[in-house]
């Protein structure tokens, strides 16, 4: 019986035992942790939070960056039948304080110094909280602040140990395991009430379709409070019994992919699109024999890729053409890529059609599936053997999709959100009819592949009355590697118009290649040689949109969208009201006249 995370667990450590389970840079040196060191240690912080007086049903928050204590937290709360409450480790203290209260956490573990801080500032208002537990073991004078290390003391001197075995029994499928709060980009976010049976039915029908093995290595990037990762990098690397690397940070991440050269990781868009930057840039300096040697490469490449998609035989000559292709060509790339990757996985947005055909021609797989936080998280996904590029794949075994008269996509299967905590009304809206309301906009083709068109309220409807897809438009303009980010405006307008952060590195180059003075990014924005650039590169991309769905007008911001400008979420998805509010006045300059 393997209906709980802890029972899955446990499981495994029974199976692999002394095996290595995890690793973390620790020291300039890879630390290794074993299946039996990671359950002793997640058993002894279980009774130590059985000494501190936590029930069944009581939350615990994790305030901290990846980590093996961020999961031995986990597992040690959920064994016990309580449930945990993920935030990301990039939030304001006001935030936290919002999702703490809100969720009446008991016990908030904190992953460093500065998440202490943070805490500290707003204790007076965390009237559920009972501890604060430093998981790197940060000592503080505060009355309410224990380390790791002691919580585990306490646990060493409960008086009932076998009270764990006990409390992990009485823990039922269909028990909550953990509110995981929506990244917000509009209003306070909302904590999803998500069970065992959500997240491990999610597990075993991913298992079914996309094979991971026992010897397999995932390096864990994006944070464990993503669902995506939670559920993908995390629990279905243990329940196929895989090494879990966590990388260091998104700075040293193709260093961190060197050392550990995993099988498979886990991302988001945003990453993808940086390395597709990053391979045309170094193309770009190469001399002009090995940029035709590249395109012609990556030609050869894009027909075996159509061939493979099409599951179609490849003639003797193009395989021929394709192996000399991959050992003048994409063996280097694959190789800075560690050497032995499977697939790479994308969700948590749209990933640009011509970046997945991209990877795929370099003999990259990059598997892009589809979900959303309620739903824990995976809906549909691509496979190995049965993919399409610019769909989001078939629904998984279990669930069901169907579209909406209005286009909306409907869920329903068994890892489908209880609903969102203390919000009775808002559950009601999105499970009506006995269907999950995702919110998205998209359409199913005659293969069972579902397409996502964009989310349902951010669809713009120009004055004229046109509708307009802004992801579609943003999606096509940051492949070009002179452009990293994108935002397009245009509701109840009379055109399209958007908000572009260009990639400085390329930028900047080219700049003074033309004799711009690149001293100052303000002016740079403003230059009319830069402007009339841009307008060429944007114009060129969107030539085959509909008249109504090509940018009129744009402005080039000079710092990029952060999310500690808040005007991205943690998952990276941009607060377009944020963005509208932020950027009124440069937004109301392009409609003027």
């Amino acid at each position: 019986m393997e209906g709980t995370v802890g029972e899955m667990i446990k499981a495994r450590v029974e199976k692999y035992g002394d095996r290595t389970m995890m690793c973390a840079l620790r020291d300039g040196a890879w630390q290794k942790i074993s299946w039996n060191q990671f359950w002793s240690n997640a058993r002894r912080l279980a009774l130590g939070l059985l000494s501190l007086g936590i029930e069944h049903g009581d939350r615990v928050a994790i305030f901290s960056e990846n980590s093996p204590e961020w999961q031995m937290v986990d597992v040690a709360a959920l064994s016990i039948g309580a449930l945990d409450v993920p935030l990301y480790a990039t939030i304001t203290p006001k935030q936290a304080e919002y999702i703490i209260t809100d969720s009446g956490s008991r016990v908030v573990f904190v992953g460093s110094e500065k998440h202490l801080e943070k805490v500290l500032e707003v204790r007076d208002s965390l009237k559920s909280v009972l501890k604060i537990i430093t998981m790197d073991n940060t000592k503080s004078e505060h009355p309410d602040v224990m380390t790791f290390d002691e919580l585990m003391a306490l646990g060493d001197s409960y008086a009932n140990p076998e009270v764990f075995e006990q409390r992990m029994e009485a823990v039922k499928p269909d028990d909550l395991c953990s509110f995981v709060y929506t990244s917000g980009t509009t209003g306070n976010p909302k904590g999803v009430m998500l069970t065992h049976d959500n997240f491990l039915s999610n597990v075993k029908s991913v298992s079914g379709i996309v094979k991971v093995d026992d010897t397999d290595v995932c390096l864990s990037f994006l944070p464990l409070s993503h669902g995506l990762e939670r559920m993908s990098g995390y629990y279905t690397s243990l329940y196929n019994g895989a090494t879990i690397y966590h990388a260091r940070s998104a700075d040293t991440l193709l260093e961190d992919i060197g050392d550990v050269k995993p099988h498979f990781m886990v991302s988001v868009p945003r990453l993808y699109e940086k390395f597709h930057a990053g391979v045309l840039s170094n193309i770009e300096k190469e001399s002009p024999f090995k940029q035709r040697v590249f395109r012609w490469a990556v030609r050869v490449g894009s027909k075996v890729s159509e061939l493979k998609m099409n599951k179609k035989a490849i003639p003797p000559l193009t395989s021929m053409k394709y192996k000399l292709a991959n050992k003048l060509v994409f063996s280097q790339i694959y190789k800075l890529m560690g050497g032995r990757l499977k697939f790479f996985v994308s969700g948590g947005a749209p990933l640009a059609k011509e970046i997945a055909e991209f990877f795929h021609a370099l003999g990259i797989l990059i598997i892009e599936g589809y979900g959303l936080t309620e739903t824990s998280p995976v809906l549909t996904c691509n496979r190995p053997d049965d993919f399409r590029f610019g769909s989001v794949g078939k629904p998984i075994p279990g669930v069901e999709i169907k579209i909406a008269e209005d286009g909306e996509i409907l869920a329903k299967g068994p890892n489908v959100m209880k609903g969102y905590y203390g919000r009775e009304q808002e559950t009601a809206e999105a499970l009506a009819d006995g269907w999950f309301h995702t919110g998205d906009i998209g359409r199913l083709d005659e293969d069972g592949f579902l397409y996502i068109t964009d989310r349902k309220k951010d669809l713009i409807v120009t004055a004229g009355g046109k509708n307009v897809a802004p992801q579609n438009i943003e999606n096509s303009l940051i492949v070009d590697r002179f452009i990293e980010q994108v935002c397009v405006i245009g509701d109840k307008r009379k055109f399209i118009s958007a908000l572009v952060v260009p990639n400085f590195e390329e930028l900047e180059t080219w700049a003074k290649e033309q004799g711009i003075d690149v001293s100052d990014r303000k002016k740079l924005v403003k230059d009319e040689r830069v402007m009339d650039f841009y307008k060429k590169r944007i114009d060129e991309t969107l030539k085959d949109f509909d008249r109504h769905e090509r940018i009129q007008k744009f402005v080039l911001l000079p710092e990029e969208m952060t999310e500690e400008s808040g005007l991205i979420t943690p998952t990276l998805k941009i607060k377009r009201k944020e963005v509208d509010r932020i950027f009124q006045k440069e937004i109301e300059e392009l409609y003027a006249g």
